[in-house]
């Protein structure tokens, strides 16, 4: 089923203090944050896509990175139990919005679960067991969204989708570290190149494939393989450990 909405919450005041160690965190501009959110969100709906807009949240930081609080899938939602206890909060905008369109439930504890871990396929999700993200919480999801769930298990890392994302099509776009792993058997993966390792989360609504500016070797791989690229500006997103999937919830 193609996706007909996209979910999304702009950058709030709050927003450079943000969970992320990026060396230039300190030049962090929300205006600009909040100027490369709204380009965003505009090609969403250039795209076709019905944008609904989460009220702002100045009092979490990261509340911009709703993909976190919640993973929709075959028409029901889990509602994420993030990790980190200063974004719990986050995801209750977010299941307000979601509970007028769909069946939700919430992860409870010792569950922790979020998004940013989840990559969707037609007929299954692959999720990392990471920082964020627990069995438990790997476990909860697949009973409440009734499919089957490959875990990439690397507890060095925050989120899977930083390294992994599906461009559609039976096609992933993934950094070296992860292009083998077992859970990716019978797709085809396009290898970001070196040092554009942050090209590899993507956001791919029917042919077209959002990207980060800059990489353009990424840029014209994904055009070989037959995709139309948008360069998005995302440099306030990234001082923020933030990527251009991190921005929406797609359903």
């Amino acid at each position: 089923m193609e996706p007909k909405r996209a979910l999304v919450r702009e950058p709030g005041d709050s927003y450079p203090g943000c969970i992320s160690s990026h060396p230039l965190l300190h030049t962090l501009d929300v205006s600009l944050a909040r100027t490369q959110h709204a380009s965003y969100c505009e090609v969403l709906s250039e795209l076709g896509l019905e944008v609904i807009r989460v009220p702002r949240d100045d009092m979490h930081p990261d509340s911009c990175f709703v993909e976190d609080t919640a993973v929709v899938h075959g028409g029901r939602a889990l509602i994420c139990r993030m990790a980190v206890e200063s974004r719990r909060g986050e995801q209750l905008g977010v299941e307000a919005i979601l509970k007028q369109y769909m069946p939700v439930r919430r992860a409870t504890a010792l569950a922790t679960v979020e998004g940013g871990d989840v990559v969707h396929l037609p007929d299954r999700l692959i999720s990392g067991v990471t920082q964020r993200t627990n069995l438990e919480g790997v476990t909860q999801m697949g009973e409440w969204l009734k499919v089957p769930v490959d875990i990439i298990v690397d507890t060095g890392i925050v989120h899977l989708k930083s390294y992994v994302t599906s461009l559609g099509k039976g096609r992933i776009i993934a950094t070296r570290k992860y292009s083998n792993h077992p859970a990716l058997a019978g797709l085809e993966v396009l290898v970001v190149p070196e040092g554009e390792e942050y090209a590899a989360n993507t956001l791919t609504i029917g042919d077209t494939v959002l990207m980060p500016a800059g990489h353009l070797g990424s840029h014209e791989m994904v055009r070989e393989a037959g995709y139309e690229v948008i360069p998005m500006e995302v440099s306030e997103i990234e001082k923020c450990e933030g990527a251009l999937s991190c921005l929406s919830i797609i359903f």
